[in-house]
């Protein structure tokens, strides 16, 4: 298929060359083995069905070491079926069993009965083994700050990210140089096969859609259907696309204080957006001197509050949790806040070891840290508030102990016309990606959620998206090309910001749902 570099623990040894990630062709598959499918239905969704398949470690020797993915799914029920539909929530490193169910109870029931709609774990990932774990309990808390003001912090925010991926290095040498997108297309292209599908429908949120991108450049006539929400700019993976993110949550968390502001009657917090802002970097500072209860500083705040840039349903409950601190000097609510939407447990370990593993491996980062230290020092002078977070968050990547391989061109002509999706406000995947992948994917269309600011934008509660995406699933149907401004086909209004909650609980929602299955950093 390609070829391999060994994984070399010893930093001074790490290779950084790169190897082509678009390779010769394979060797011959193996006979695709049949799926077992046994019932594993919950509370929620009684139909979901559960199987495991084997597919190579390396899929240059198909009859080599394997590994198992885990698979889900919710068989059609109308007499005809259009076919699998697989579906992944991004990441990398999510998990996509759950969403398997939730997609096929979201979706209108007369489309998703005509599909058998897939989830799996994607290789290293949860119930698939082997599954990555490279340093349980990273992110407990309190960590050192993550702006690094004194060359004491610098250092032991460096240490905790060269440490990292030499435990990597460690424990998975054999894996590591086979985690990467391109092998869990190959992964994508080994499920078509098991299920007998001459092609595939494809549903892809955050970096499931740089992952359907991917597979349909390499088996471009095997996609029957491409949806594709809230895109990565396959030009930027992965340096550039996460300096983008830094200015997009930067505006996005002004968003929120605008909002805070807007409601000073129930968070009395003030009603000019910049003295909320202010206040808020005035917690972070004191938070970093003394985390709330024993565990939240500054760190952990911005864990926090970077889901709120991903979906906007957890604005009242962060609101909350900020005044009660500001206002009343109540640390309860903090910490709650940070359980419910920054703590990372096992499942996140997990989901953390596999990000890193994929992104770093993919494509060739910077391995001179004085370049990572003047480039994110100059973000934050512009954009503060994630962008130190973000890059310690990513800094393994300076030190990853593989080789890396060439992004992908995923420019195609080959492809059906696919449904594209975004919100202009997007943090974690900014709008001009859903515009340069609307470009590439020659016969696109691109669906735009005018003002909209969540990321993970359909079967969220916004009817016309929805009936853009029920539609084109259905019957195939799309909107005219080039029939609105700014390059896109179709204009959505955005769904209306929350209201702040009559109680101290947050109600539930089906937005809420999704946004807990598609996780964050994804």
């Amino acid at each position: 298929m390609r070829t391999r570099a060994a994984v070399l623990c010893a930093a001074a040894a790490m290779v950084a060359g790169s190897v082509t990630a678009a390779p010769a062709q394979a060797a011959p598959a193996a006979p695709a083995p049949e799926l077992t499918w046994k019932d594993c239905g919950t509370d929620d969704h009684p139909s979901l069905q559960c199987a495991s398949l084997k597919v190579p470690l390396d899929h240059a020797r198909p009859t080599g070491r394997q590994i198992t993915l885990a698979l889900s799914r919710v068989p059609h029920t109308a007499p005809t079926s259009q076919g699998p539909l697989l579906v992944n929530p991004g990441g990398p490193g999510g998990s996509g069993l759950k969403l398997a169910g939730y997609v096929a109870s979201a979706l209108p029931k007369s489309v998703a009965a005509q599909y058998d709609v897939i989830g799996f774990d994607p290789r290293g990932v949860g119930k698939s083994t082997p599954a990555l774990d490279c340093s349980a309990g990273r992110f407990t808390p309190v960590r050192p700050d993550t702006v690094p003001a004194t060359a004491a912090l610098e250092r032991a925010n460096l240490e905790r990210a060269r440490s990292f991926a030499a435990a990597c290095g460690r424990k998975y040498a054999d894996v590591l140089p086979y985690i990467d997108t391109v092998d869990a297309v190959r992964d994508m292209d080994a499920i078509r096969r098991a299920l007998g599908a001459p092609r595939i429908n494809y549903f892809g949120y955050s970096y499931g859609t740089y992952l359907g991108a991917v597979y349909a450049k390499l088996y471009p006539e095997r996609v029957r259907r491409l949806v594709l929400d809230s895109i990565v700019d396959p030009t930027g993976v992965w340096h550039e696309d996460n300096i983008g993110q830094d200015y997009a949550f930067d505006a996005r968390h002004r968003a929120l204080m605008a909002w805070i502001a807007r409601h000073d009657g129930t968070y009395r917090l003030g009603k000019d957006p910049a003295k909320v802002e202010a206040a808020w970097y005035a917690m972070r500072a004191a938070l970093a001197k003394k985390p709330a209860g024993g565990k939240v500083g500054a760190a952990e705040l911005e864990d926090a509050f970077i889901p709120g840039g991903y979906y906007n349903g957890y604005w009242p409950h962060l609101a909350a949790a900020f005044s009660a601190w500001v206002n009343e000097g109540r640390s309860e609510p903090l910490v709650k806040a940070y359980q419910d939407y920054g703590a990372v447990d096992g499942p996140g370990d997990n989901g953390y070891s596999v990000y890193a593993a994929v992104q770093c491996r993919d494509v060739s980062w910077p391995r001179d840290w004085n370049r990572w230290r003047t480039e994110t020092w100059g973000v934050y002078a512009k954009a503060p508030f994630m962008a130190w977070n973000n890059a310690w968050y990513n800094a393994p990547c300076a030190f990853w102990p593989t080789g890396t391989l060439r992004p992908v061109d995923v420019a195609n002509t080959k492809l059906p016309p696919a449904l594209l999706l975004q919100a202009t406000g997007d943090a974690a995947t900014p709008y001009a990606g859903g515009v340069t992948a609307h470009r590439l994917l020659a016969g696109s269309r691109l669906v735009v959620e005018e003002g909209g600011g969540n990321h993970g934008i359909s079967l969220s509660g916004n009817t016309c998206l929805d009936r853009y995406l029920a539609d084109y699933l259905s019957t195939g149907r799309l909107p005219r090309r080039g029939g609105a401004a700014g390059g896109a086909d179709a204009v959505c209004e955005r769904s209306p910001d929350p209201e702040p909650p009559t109680s101290k609980a947050v109600p539930g929602s089906r937005g809420a749902e999704l946004h807990r299955l598609l996780g964050f950093r994804g």
